[in-house]
């Protein structure tokens, strides 16, 4: 039987490129885990995605995860972008190498280790999790910051 977790994740950038972070909360049978990181020089969409593949990365054994998000880039990129991005050799319906490339085929790794469903909710929109990863996300930006001396 497979293990089920709820993971609740999400990013921000202060700038856009620039100083990114990000959080997230692992829920699984009554105990609760939180991660967070950051890095400079990126961008709000490479955050989202970096905190639903450290989620994944963090998790010990293949599990059935409702992975909640205010990404609609990352759910629909999961669940109705990616085939076609693979099918087109990378490349967008514009004809335009797909931005985060890198990023997308970690997270298709991951997606076949575990069992993920890709829940969407509203943003700032008083979702307790999503809430608490955004504070999580902004609080490993302000660290960043204060330890590289940036502002």
């Amino acid at each position: 039987m497979s293990t089920k977790i709820d993971i609740f994740c999400d990013g921000a950038c202060s700038g856009n490129p620039g100083v990114g972070g990000w959080g997230c909360i692992l829920r699984w049978n009554g105990h609760e885990k939180e991660l967070s990181g950051a890095a400079g020089e990126t961008t709000n969409n490479r955050m989202e995605l970096t905190a639903a593949i450290e989620a994944l990365t963090s998790l010990k054994r293949s599990c059935d995860v409702a992975l909640t998000t205010d990404s609609q880039y990352l759910t629909k990129g999961m669940t109705e972008w990616i085939a076609g991005w693979q099918r087109r050799g990378w490349v967008n319906s514009k004809k335009e190498p797909v931005l985060n490339r890198d990023l997308w085929e970690r997270l298709l790794e991951l997606a076949k280790v575990h069992k993920v469903q890709w829940v969407w909710v509203r943003g700032h929109n008083g979702h307790p999790e999503n809430e608490r990863c955004d504070e999580l996300a902004r609080r490993a930006i302000e660290e960043y910051k204060s330890v590289k001396g940036e502002k």
